[in-house]
């Protein structure tokens, strides 16, 4: 049974066959769907279940009928579908998902079998599967040959059979009553996995079914696992006892169902159904019918020529895919999967290339028609299908006579729009990198600014001047013209470029002119720096690498601030970092932040703004650290003046490669050196990512003194001190519970109970009358006998035995004034990380729901940082410091906000507050504040709520915080004020 099975004499396509096509917030691969069918004349009713409507669908393809069904959710699926099909008018219908393509002439081919065949319910064919990335898309085997005919008059047969060797038949042709009677038969609400299984049972349990040998079907790869986040495999085959409860319960269900099983009483047929069950667990643990196998991949990046295939080792015969007519078809799906761009995947590999022909398409003040022809062809073969690249290249073309070529890419940028209208800037622009770029570009002064500036700075004496300090170790002039290109292209001229290449030098020049060339190999680079640098006659050195990237205004910024700080020695910016894989990523560092730099020196220790005659007192960069040229030479800044001095422009200087993220010897090696200076014997070791842990390995064993709240919450305070007293490795300290005048009998007994069986180290401290939380505090720290305190919640559990240990290793340094830990829950999310002033309006915590594991934005979930503020829930501070600071503020704090206040008070006295994560605690993380508590803080540290040091105020004050805040220029009146 093969082939075309209609008459001459038959109603249209569109009265016998509907294509019901199901999507949910995903208007890309909607419209590019549609594009497919198009051309295809069945009924076309779309299922859009997204919360905004697409307007213009119903303008762009007139033959569909479109439907808006909000209130059908993603996992409302099955209601969705039930209502689709009562819908449908044909007595024949297919499911179709947004990012797969139905073969037109198998769907065809498939209606003309039932309607030659009435005692089928179902038919369809072979399936293909696709994955896209950039320019690439690579296709697996997904179904393996199988019984083609499922014609058994026994019903029982055809279940068996076909789940014995299960091909998904969802998107199969089928009749479209029997499908009504399916969804109708269904049970509200039913997960997809049993949808799934009960569609195929059914299906086969009343009609005979036919799997042509033909591709019928060519679906998008799931490579973030199921579809539904869901596997049919688990529910089929897990023993534990809800699974098997889940199994009979259905199994029961579909005995009760009307099907052409006959011959058996509902006991037979519950049983059946559990023997079809296993028989398709069975066929998908042993991958009998289904597979994901590649089988080949095919790139398009030119125009003049079709997509390239290349095939793998292992073809696949049997399959019905190796014939000119499927690989012409394939052709059409990837003329659509490259011109219209959908799926995460897919988008995050094109991303990088829409930047590179981006910055390709950029005219330079020294291009020529030969470097601008050059650029475009460059262009075009990153991605063909950007129309912006094309149309420019055969307008180049034309208008240099080369007009057969320019022909070619008229004709191609035609086809491209007969099925886009997308620019690729545009596309771009909803990226990650794409946003990034439009926020740089808002930063520049406009022509009226920029005369400003100029005025601004001859009435001042001149610009500072700046020498760059260009390493060219790899002989790159493409990477130098890279640098050379944003120099010019920027709003700033006050600098000289030194070069240090490996390469050869064909011209003399010298330190009078803007750019010098130095002669130097990879051994005497760092001397070949240290003699040049006290010759020039600039102000400020900057240290750079051919390639990178200067941005237009960055330079222009840090002169205007620079003439306003004299005191200033150093001076930190902020920069983009191009990842491996080509898109960008905003490094917006924090104020002046001691321990981030320890902690990730090649995040925090380049391209810093030194100024020359510190630089020359400094003695330059060290030989013995040449990896690490800049971290030693910051160090040793302030090994001899402090941190005073020190200072960040937030403000992006640089778009440059993105450090590695490895342990660098040289950078571990320089911090060991720097912590003796210091007065240490610290141990520094490697972490993952390039980042580093210091233990500083104090001598002295403090008493600690643990305070926790007693006031009216028996479980909680239960769990806490049960997780202190089974978790705490260090034994010096003493457990002091504050009773807030309870009136629990059971709490006071069990107070009672823990007190004398404390042997000492347990104390509770009782108020005589309910108090604040801030004075309740104060009262038992008068009572504490530690050296340090810990403010420990009493809904809190402590999770590594090492805790106290982690924050002394921070406390005991004389530069450290509080010290807090990261806040988990119990399925590992984090619930706090330090705390943003300003963030949501209040104060909150950044990162909140990420994997407590996460490196987080900069690595700053897994080091050790300053921040301004750190819960209460676990905070440690030396009982002399907290009462020198006067300790919680009882008048303005009574119950909120007392711990932010705290450290507040402890920073305004020159003290750092340091989080570490080496200390984790599980708390819901909640951060009880009032509005009339956060108006009190903020009324009192207004110049931190204006710009919290520990954040930046390019990013953005909403959600989990360090995330890209909107594009905005530059005040440059006010810089200029």
């Amino acid at each position: 049974m093969q082939g075309h099975f209609g008459s001459e004499h038959v109603a249209p396509l569109g009265e016998r066959f509907t294509l019901l096509l199901a999507t949910h917030n995903r208007p890309a691969f909607l419209r590019r769907t549609l594009q497919y069918y198009s051309s295809y004349p069945c009924t076309i009713i779309v299922l859009d279940s997204s919360s905004q409507p697409d307007t213009q669908i119903v303008e762009a393809y007139p033959h569909v009928q479109y439907l808006h069904l909000p209130q059908f959710s993603y996992l409302g699926f099955q209601a969705k579908l039930k209502h689709g099909i009562g819908l449908v008018t044909t007595p024949y219908m297919a499911f179709a998902a947004d990012d797969d393509f139905l073969l037109h002439s198998a769907l065809t081919e498939s209606v003309e079998f039932l309607e030659a065949n009435p005692d089928y319910g179902m038919c369809h064919g072979y399936c293909m599967m696709y994955l896209t990335e950039a320019t690439r898309v690579t296709y697996y085997r997904r179904d393996k040959k199988v019984q083609e005919d499922y014609a058994s008059e026994r019903a029982e047969d055809r279940v068996l059979d076909y789940m014995g060797q299960f091909i998904p038949p969802f998107f199969a042709v089928t009749r479209t009553e029997l499908l009504r009677q399916w969804y109708d038969l269904m049970p509200e609400e039913l997960s997809f996995e049993w949808q799934e299984i009960g569609h195929v049972y059914y299906l086969l349990a009343c009609a005979k079914a036919r799997i042509l040998p033909i591709p019928y079907v060519v679906r998008e790869a799931n490579y973030g696992g199921s579809e539904h986040n869901t596997e049919v495999v688990f529910v089929l085959s897990f023993t534990d006892a809800k699974s098997v409860a889940e199994r009979e319960k259905f199994a029961d269900f579909l005995s009760t169902i009307p099907t052409a099983i006959v011959g058996r009483d509902q006991v037979q047929t519950r049983e059946f159904a559990l023997e079809s069950f296993a028989a398709m667990s069975q066929c998908l643990l042993q991958r009998r019918s289904l597979t994901t196998q590649p089988i080949f991949h095919s790139i398009w990046n030119d125009p003049f020529k079709g997509p390239i295939r290349e095939f793998g080792p292992t073809q696949f015969v049997e399959m019905p895919f190796y014939n000119q007519p499927f690989f012409d078809r394939l052709t059409e799906f990837e003329f659509l999967l490259h011109a219209m761009p959908a799926g995460k995947l897919q988008l995050e590999r094109l991303e990088a290339v829409l930047l590179e022909q981006e910055q390709l398409l950029r005219t330079h003040g020294n291009d020529t028609e030969r470097t601008i022809k050059a650029r475009l062809w460059k262009a075009l073969s990153c991605n063909a299908f950007n129309r912006k690249v094309v149309k420019r290249l055969a307008l180049t073309l034309r208008s240099s006579g080369e007009t057969e070529e320019a022909d070619v890419l008229s004709a191609w940028a035609e086809r491209l729009d007969g099925v886009s209208t997308q620019d690729s800037r545009v596309l771009l622009d909803k990226m990650p990198t794409g946003q990034l770029l439009n926020w740089l570009e808002a930063r520049g002064p406009d022509t009226e600014q920029a005369a400003s500036i100029a005025r601004y700075l001859t009435a001042k004496g001149g610009s500072p001047r700046f020498c760059i300090l260009l390493l060219d170790l790899n002989n790159d002039s493409d990477k130098l013209q890279v640098t050379f290109d944003s120099l010019l292209d920027s709003h700033f001229r006050a600098f000289q470029v030194v070069v240090f290449t490996t390469g050869e030098i064909t011209s003399a020049t010298t330190l009078e002119n803007t750019l010098h060339f130095v002669k130097v190999s990879a051994d005497n680079c760092v001397d070949k720096l240290n003699q040049v640098v006290p010759n020039t006659r600039c102000d400020w050195l900057l240290l750079a690498e051919a390639g990178d990237e200067f941005t237009s205004s960055g330079l222009m910024q840090a002169s205007i601030e620079l003439l306003a700080a004299p005191e200033c020695r150093a001076v930190c910016a902020d920069e983009v970092h191009r990842r491996a894989s080509g898109t960008l990523t905003p490094v917006f560092r924090p104020d002046f932040n001691l321990d981030l730099l320890q902690s990730a020196p090649s995040l925090m220790a380049r391209h810093w703004l030194i100024r020359r005659d510190v630089w020359v007192e400094a003695g330059g960069y060290s030989r013995e650290f040449s990896q690490a040229v800049e971290f030693d030479l910051l160090l040793r800044l302030i090994e001899e003046g402090g941190l005073a001095g020190l200072a960040h422009l937030s403000e992006p200087l640089l778009i440059c490669q993105a450090p590695a993220q490895v342990a660098n010897e040289h950078e571990r090696q320089t911090l060991v050196r720097h912590l003796g200076t210091r007065g240490y014997q610290a141990q520094v070791s490697a972490e993952s990512q390039g980042t580093y842990r210091v233990d500083y390995r104090h001598s002295d064993r403090p008493q600690v003194s643990i305070i926790i709240v007693a006031q009216d919450n028996v479980a909680d305070l239960q769990r806490c001190i049960v997780s202190v007293l089974q978790r705490t490795r260090y034994q010096n300290h003493e457990l002091l519970i504050a009773d807030n005048h309870n009136q629990s009998p059971e709490l006071i007994a069990w107070l009672d109970n823990l007190e004398q069986n404390g042997r000492g180290r347990i104390r509770v401290v009782r108020a005589e009358q309910r108090l604040s939380l801030s004075a309740l505090h104060n009262a038992v720290i008068r009572q504490a006998q530690g050296e340090f305190l810990v403010l420990l919640a009493a809904d809190a559990q402590v999770v590594n035995a090492n805790w106290i240990e982690s924050l002394l290793n921070q406390a005991q340094r004389p530069e450290v004034g509080v010290v807090g830990g990261k806040l988990v829950d119990a399925e590992g999310n984090v619930t706090g990380a330090g705390l943003i002033l300003g963030l949501n309006g209040e104060v909150s915590s950044p990162f909140v729901g990420e994997k407590k594991d996460a490196a987080g934005y900069m690595q700053r979930l897994v080091v050790e940082q300053n921040y301004s503020a750190v819960s209460g829930v676990c905070l440690m501070i030396r009982k002399d410091l907290y009462e020198a600071v006067g300790g919680l503020d009882q008048e303005h704090f009574e119950n909120a906000l007392g711990d932010v206040d705290l450290c507040l008070k402890v920073s305004n006295a020159g003290f750092l507050t340091v989080w570490t994560p080496q200390v984790q605690i599980l708390h819901p993380g909640n951060l009880t504040q009032t509005p009339q508590a956060i108006d009190a803080l903020r009324d009192k540290w207004q110049a931190r709520f204006q710009q919290d040091p520990a954040y930046n105020q390019n990013l953005a004050l909403t959600g989990k915080g360090f995330t890209l805040g909107e594009p905005t220029s530059v005040n440059w009146a006010q810089l200029l004020a």
